[in-house]
């Protein structure tokens, strides 16, 4: 009974950061299309975003080789399990797809709510995975714990762009009430749809990979999955 608790604990944890890896890269190009619009100039900028957006996608093939490596698809979840898509649309009042570009590059206000919604997540990341890596059920798995290594290695470097951009434009800081949504999307998950989805027996397995229909697809990082093998 308890391996099958916490195997199905881990396959929805692997589920939910598989899709939150890939919702972040693919939502991070956007983001690199406004600022290359907006700053051209700004290659330092740029470069730590670029970085930003490598990471997250290294991070995506680490989970995806880590389901490969058990012989199954990782369980179907949605945006409702994604934080990035949950803060959006609260902030913007509409999903990360239906986000207008183009008034995220011509105004600044826009642009500037995005970079804290961004710097919030990706420190609520790094939160989470310190608690992970001493979660009980998840140090059995010797792969995860590497995954969620490297994360916490990168993690840092992934708010600072954006903290940096609004520091040098003289922006504010987020308010405690942008604070208490971050909190409240994770807490949502937390405890209310991550004990749904581990009760509910007809969450099905995807039958293709998130990035089957990425535009540019890019290849895995041959170093990292190689830790993972050993």
């Amino acid at each position: 009974m308890l391996k099958r608790f916490r195997e199905r604990y881990l396959d929805l944890l692997g589920s939910i950061y598989l899709y939150n890896e890939h919702r972040g890269y693919t939502a991070i190009d956007r983001v690199l299309d406004a600022i290359r619009a907006r700053s051209p100039d700004d290659h330092v900028l740029i470069a730590a975003v670029e970085r930003h957006r490598a990471d997250e996608r290294k991070h995506y093939d680490m989970f995806r080789r880590w389901f490969e490596l058990r012989g199954a698809m990782p369980l179907s979840v949605d945006r409702t399990c994604g934080h990035i898509d949950r803060f959006v649309e609260i902030m913007f009042r509409k999903r990360i797809d239906d986000l207008d570009t183009q008034k995220v590059i011509d105004d600044d206000g826009q642009f500037e709510k995005l970079c804290r919604v961004i710097s919030l997540t990706e420190q609520r990341g790094f939160r989470q995975v310190e608690i992970l890596l001493a979660h009980p059920l998840v140090r059995d798995d010797k792969v995860l714990m590497k995954i969620f290594a490297i994360i916490h290695r990168d993690e840092p470097s992934h708010w600072a762009p954006y903290d940096g951009w609004l520091k040098a434009n003289g922006k504010r800081d987020p308010k405690w009430w942008e604070r208490a949504v971050d909190t409240f999307i994770h807490s949502e998950l937390l405890f209310l749809k991550l004990p749904a989805l581990f009760v509910n027996p007809f969450v099905r397995r995807r039958g293709d990979w998130p990035d089957a229909h990425d535009a540019a697809p890019v290849g895995p990082n041959a170093r990292e999955l190689a830790l993972l093998a050993e």
